[in-house]
């Protein structure tokens, strides 16, 4: 250790003082050729990541307030060589990890490493060279390692800039810094590897991929390391929460947005730098905390904003004049404007930053007061009660609070009409565009035709003539009523099935494109939902007729419970707010048109999942459910869609057909209010879905079903074959269930239904199996029929 300080002491010690300072120096790091090691059988790790460095040279960045944050390995070239190991321990994660390196488990071998870190990796390694005796040290390898490595590792310390400086300069204990290690793999190529103990899951693997020119973050595996696995460390709490957040937002005559945000924040230990979010189309200007100024950086690469999901949300840091204390609570204030609203023509508008607009820390729920200043002109909704409305000099003014806490709020504007419908305490209003937008307006006809002669006897040349005729426009005032009784029903279904909303009055409005969203108290709906089929481009797909019929409106219903009212802890949960509100416009179609039609969809899902893709695999193989939007990635980018809404669909109807349609319409109720304003894990509604269940069922805890349905892939292939044996009254039917196409651990319920003369038909429920599954029952006379799952209960192909 006396050496280790005598090193310190003698590299030279890069010191700041303001934010900024140390974010210039972060953002331009130095290699130190002095600080250049040949390096053999060097071998450390960082939890569940191994690295091997067998033979090569390591080169360390120049201090920053006295810590090391980089460094570079590189292979000895003729001899030299590095591993690196990773072991994803659950079934789904090594799924993903096969599917983008064609093996379960990551063993590589590289020929270079940059890491970039604020733990303390840079002494452990110095620790490892000393131990191993007199350290080799070589200036000139040093030279030319920093002279070929500078640029590298100024871009890739660039991704990770922001939570460098928020780790640095605020002062994050070293035991829960971070660790990235950007690697060039003997066939893979290049690749990153991660841990952040600040993260919910705190490792993961995974490359910046383009497709299409189109960049994706492909993550090929993420999980919690062993610590948090074993439960020797909890997950870390945000460093601070905000609540009470309140807006005043001044839209201009050209749609430029002005807004000052002021929150309470309450910090869980000390703080010297917050790191908040915002869409990148906005900027922030002055900050102050408690009134007095706060210095504010803004940085952001393409890795971090796709590691962040790609949907242009920006991180920037504030440095408050003095540390903020745990236990008290401060007054945020913020001032930040941009144009986050587009001109879609027709008087119609697309708000492009719908859940970012305005800073945040994650989407916790919390209480708003919204203010908006607008022209009068205009129509702008967002949730709430109203407060306050009133109209002065060309401007309208509206206030409105939210009656519940809640994770967002967004906004939209138009030249609107608008039908409403109450249903006892809940109310519905669904507002239109008078005009659909340009992209939806039809050409005008153009036809040459030949003008009647004035003279009809007289054969004079007549010249022809080229007319325009306007064509025939889609209405999107046609189908309002309309949807307003259907969202009102459907609002009052869910809400006898699940409990409250999030808001009681819930506003429908809008957008361009063929998407919509469910914000609390207010939904965004394609306009291709307000037009008749007929006016639909494409109007003859009756699976996309469908959608924007009858499925969209219901699905973005529902979402004011699931993911509004319950919402997902991480990523791998994020399939159950979706599976749950596509399945609920399922059971709002079932009940409008019944269970045939709703049967149709799933079997059009099945279609799907069972497409193939351009490598020949079909789409539900691409990745296991829980991996959510993770599947969105450049190996498919489509696929996320099939399997979390269609999938995701199925795998609750099989739970419903499981534990019957009483009991798991009681589950979801009792989902709903149970963790009422709070983010939940698939696992705990594993665990309360268990409950449900008959008392005689094979996998009475669902741990195979999840397994099979949530952790893996597959569709099985299903054979039923049957034997008759002994003479009335006395009857023996053999069942044997076979099942093919899946992994030899794939196992679900299976019903038969057994059918016999002057009897009720008899449901006997079989646990699939890589073994053929063999049931007997007795019988007092031949069955009239014997049939495979004749509802439609299972996601299988049935032979």
């Amino acid at each position: 250790m006396i050496w280790l300080a005598l090193l310190a002491a003698a590299l030279p010690l890069v010191a700041a003082d303001s934010a900024r300072e140390v974010a210039e120096q972060l953002r331009k790091p130095e290699l130190d050729p002095s600080a250049c090691y040949r390096v053999r059988d060097l071998a450390f790790s960082r939890e569940d990541l191994r690295f091997y460095f067998t033979d090569g040279w390591l080169i360390f960045g120049k201090p920053i307030n006295g810590r090391y944050h980089t460094a570079v390995f590189e292979r000895e070239a003729e001899s030299g060589d590095a591993e690196v190991l990773l072991l994803p321990p659950s079934k789904g994660e090594r799924i993903s990890l096969a599917k983008f390196t064609g093996s379960p488990n990551l063993n590589e071998h590289l020929h270079q490493a940059i890491l970039i870190f604020s733990d303390d990796t840079g002494n452990r390694l110095l620790q490892l060279i000393r131990d191993q005796g007199e350290p080799k040290l070589s200036a000139e390898m040093g030279h030319l390692l920093a002279a070929k490595w500078r640029d590298p590792v100024v871009n890739l310390t660039t991704s990770f800039l922001s939570k460098l400086v928020d780790h640095v300069y605020g002062e994050w204990p070293i035991a829960d810094g971070f660790f990235y290690a950007g690697l060039t793999g003997r066939t893979l190529g290049n690749f990153d590897l991660f841990h952040d103990p600040g993260a919910l899951d705190q490792l993961y693997a995974g490359r910046l991929a383009y497709r299409d020119n189109v960049p994706y973050y492909d993550i090929w595996t993420t999980f919690p390391s062993r610590p948090f696995r074993t439960g020797q460390r909890q997950p870390l709490p945000p460093s601070f929460a905000m609540d009470n957040i309140r807006i005043e937002a001044v839209l201009e005559e050209n749609l430029h947005l002005r807004a000052v945000t002021r929150t309470t924040i309450q910090p869980r230990r000390p703080l010297t730098m917050l790191a908040f979010e915002i869409s990148s189309r906005m900027k922030v200007g002055a900050v102050r905390i408690n009134g007095e100024e706060a210095e504010v950086l803004e940085r952001e690469s393409l890795r971090a904003n796709l590691l962040r999901g790609g949907n242009g949300t920006s991180v920037f840091l504030v440095a408050p004049a003095r540390p903020l204390e745990p236990g008290l609570a401060y007054e945020a204030e913020f001032e930040h404007e941009g144009d986050v609203i587009l001109k879609a023509g027709e008087d119609v508008y697309f708000v492009g930053s719908r859940a970012n607009w305005y800073p945040r820390a994650g989407f916790t729920f919390a209480r708003h007061d919204i203010t908006f200043t607008f022209p009068e002109a205009l129509q702008l909704l967002f949730p709430g009660e109203v407060k306050e409305d009133k109209t002065e000099g060309g401007l309208r003014t509206t206030r409105r609070v939210p009656r519940e806490p809640i994770r967002l709020a967004g906004f939209n504007l138009g030249l609107y009409e608008s039908a409403r419908v109450t249903k006892g305490a809940l109310s519905v209003e669904v507002f239109a565009n008078r005009k659909a937008e340009r992209a939806l307006q039809r050409p005008p006809e153009v036809v040459i035709q030949v003008p009647p002669s004035p003279f009809p006897r007289a054969r004079l040349p007549r010249q022809p003539e080229i007319v325009t005729i306007p064509a025939a426009q889609p209405n999107p005032l046609a189908r309002l009523q309309l949807l307003a009784d259907e969202i009102a029903s459907a609002y009052e279904m869910f809400a006898q099935d699940f409990g409250p909303p999030a808001l009681p009055n819930l506003l429908v409005s809008p957008i361009p494109g063929r998407f919509g969203q469910g914000f609390p108290g207010l939904l965004y709906l394609s306009t291709l939902t307000y037009l008749e089929a007929r006016d639909r481009p494409a109007s003859r797909d009756q699976q996309n007729n469908l959608f924007f019929s009858e499925l969209l409106h219901a699905h973005e219903t529902a979402h004011q419970w699931w993911g509004n009212v319950v919402t997902s802890v991480a990523q791998q949960d994020d399939w159950l707010m979706e599976s749950m509100a596509n399945y609920a416009a399922l059971m709002v179609l079932e009940k409008k048109k019944g269970a045939r039609d709703r049967q149709r969809v799933l079997e059009q899902y099945k279609e799907m999942l069972l497409a193939k893709d351009e490598a020949g695999q079909t789409v539900e193989s691409t990745g296991p459910l829980r991996l959510g939007l993770r599947l969105q990635s450049s190996q498919n980018p489509t696929a996320w869609r099939n399997i979390l809404y269609d999938k995701g669909s199925w795998v609750l109807h099989m739970l419903r057909a499981r534990m019957g349609d009483q009991n798991f319409r009681a589950l979801l109720g009792d989902f709903a209010r149970r963790y009422r304003f709070q983010s939940v894990t698939a696992e705990q509604f594993r665990t309360l879905a268990q409950e449900y269940m008959p008392k005689d069922a094979d996998d009475p805890k669902l741990e195979a079903f999840f397994e099979s349905w949530v952790e893996g892939t597959g569709i099985p292939t299903l054979t039923l074959t049957r034997k008759l044996t002994g003479k009335a009254p006395n009857l023996r039917l053999e069942l044997t269930l076979r099942q093919s196409g899946v992994e030899d651990n794939f196992s679900t319920p299976v019903p038969v239904v057994v059918e016999v003369a002057r009897q009720k038909p008899l449901t006997i429920w079989l646990q699939s199996s890589n073994e053929p599954v063999t049931h007997s029952l007795r019988l007092r006379a031949a069955p009239l029929k014997v049939t495979l799952d004749p509802d439609g209960s299972v996601l299988a192909i049935k032979q």
